[in-house]
């Protein structure tokens, strides 16, 4: 008994991660691509390798003073320009969007919002090449929920 109560705990375990591996491949296959401007904040960490500290311009404006961030996650509204450059329109209320409008998720950690990540890691030696960086190319799913691809530059050019 306790035997095959262990194998179906595997299996559910199994089939939990493999669905996560599932959505994630699958919303950057099928993920509308979205720019969202940022700024920089730490280029190094001793720690845990090579990384930037991201923070995202939506999230300046949709966020304006610490004291207005709310206690718990949600969707902003965002306006995609010609360049799909998302620029922050409303928090989400449940109003229909409207044309070039994408809902984004944001979590809250640390008194902060976040946009699928706070940070990117990269190689060793790489800090010079994404200095330059001015935006996060992500892949954004239909109910908002987004991953980072890439650093642009600032005429979205890969880096």
């Amino acid at each position: 008994m306790r035997k095959a109560i262990l194998i179906l705990a595997g299996l559910a375990i199994l089939a939990f991660v493999n669905f996560g591996i599932y959505r994630s491949e699958r919303l950057l296959t099928e993920g509308r691509i979205v720019f969202l401007r940022l700024s920089p904040v730490d280029p190094r960490s001793l720690m845990q390798g090579d990384y930037m500290r991201l923070n995202f311009e939506v999230a300046d404006r949709a966020f304006p003073a610490i004291a207005s961030v709310p206690k718990a996650d949600g969707h902003v509204v965002v306006f995609l320009d010609p360049h799909n450059i998302a620029r922050f329109r409303r928090f989400a209320d449940g109003r229909p969007l409207g044309p070039g409008e994408i809902a984004l998720r944001y979590r809250i950690r640390g008194g902060r919002a976040n946009f699928a990540t706070d940070a990117y890691f990269f190689e060793e030696g790489r800090a010079k090449d994404l200095a330059g960086a001015a935006f996060g190319a992500f892949r954004v799913g239909a109910d908002g929920d987004m991953i980072l691809t890439g650093l642009r530059g600032p005429r979205l050019e890969p880096l």
